[in-house]
């Protein structure tokens, strides 16, 4: 009987280790969440997965042998503060928010801050949700570069949002650092990219212990004044454009869209040891990218390389 009992307590621990362990990236040793930390909530491109014309996708998910991605976002958490914040705006943006309400943390505000890269669909359009349409929100501070300040500005529907009050815009400038929180600074830095209505820009998020960067979108890494590798290199993780695995990936000249596709920057990254590869976490999956999905075998293989892929509810300790 004795026995029985101990091996029922094993099994019992057994699986809420395993639970644990699929709920909680292994950057957060024991499920213990540090002060300051960064959490995954979406790591779809612009589109989301399923993908608008692809009825098979949307087939695919209701029959659950897929599962649903949200678009491409990152949760600043500071609970020694109590203060969360949002990196971009996505049409999921309710159910964004409301992942960090409900699994990181519930304070007076829906959010203390938004920080946007570029005005292009995945990434400020969820701001319409702060609308007298929806929430009517009250002040919602919003951080914009000044191309993309001007643009909400004066174009609407957002600028209706600005009119009315429901975001206040709080401008910031290119290789100037932000003071968020007494533990948190924020470094936004210009990447080339399709910028039709506005900059676009990265961002270095810094902590007490750890930094990390947050490129969503740019052109090609060969066009960016900086060295990727040498940035990479220097902070502690690094979630970077994989919009397409490989060229040809997508009926259409490939070239209308330009991105570092995977393959890309796994080339850049060949002479590098395990370490610095690791620092790598690919985010911004195009829904045609194979790599969006666990058991890809190319993904697998560049995985035991030291290569990491963005998984919804990921947390990164600052």
């Amino acid at each position: 009987m004795k026995s029985n009992l101990i091996f029922l307590i094993g099994y019992l621990l057994l699986i809420s280790c395993k639970n644990e362990k699929d709920t909680i990236n292994n950057d957060i040793k024991g499920g213990v969440r540090p002060d300051q930390y960064i959490t995954i909530l979406g790591i779809a491109q612009d589109g989301g997965f399923p993908h608008i014309n692809n009825t098979k996708e949307f087939l695919a998910v209701k029959d659950k042998s897929v599962k649903k991605e949200l678009v491409v976002s990152l949760g600043l958490l500071d609970q020694k503060e109590n203060k969360k914040f949002l990196f971009e705006a996505t049409p999921d943006m309710p159910e964004q928010l409301a992942m960090l309400d409900s699994e990181h943390l519930h304070n007076e505000t829906i959010i203390d801050g938004v920080f946007l890269t570029h005005a292009h669909m995945g990434h400020y359009t969820g701001l319409m949700h702060f609308g007298r349409e929806a929430m009517g929100a009250k002040n919602i501070p919003v951080y914009a570069m000044p191309k993309m300040k001007l643009f909400l500005e004066t174009s609407g529907p957002w600028s209706q949002l600005v009119n009315l009050k429901n975001i206040r815009i709080q401008p910031i400038q290119a290789d100037t650092l932000i003071r968020l929180t007494t533990n948190i600074k924020i470094l936004p830095f210009l990447v080339p990219h399709r910028d039709e209505y506005s900059e676009t820009v990265g961002y270095k998020i810094i902590g007490n212990n750890k930094s990390a960067l947050f490129i969503p979108d740019i052109n090609k890494w060969s066009l960016w004044k900086q060295n990727v590798v040498d940035q990479i290199k220097n902070v502690d993780y690094a979630f970077i454009d994989a919009t397409f695995f490989k060229n040809g990936e997508i009926p259409r000249p490939m070239a209308e869209v330009p991105h570092p596709f995977i393959e890309e920057t796994v080339a850049l990254f060949e002479k590098e040891p395990k370490a610095v590869k690791s620092k790598i976490v690919f985010i911004h999956f195009n829904h045609s990218n194979p790599a969006m999905h666990k058991k890809y075998n190319e993904r697998l293989a560049l995985e035991k390389q030291g290569y990491r892929f963005a998984n919804t509810g990921d947390m990164f300790p600052l």
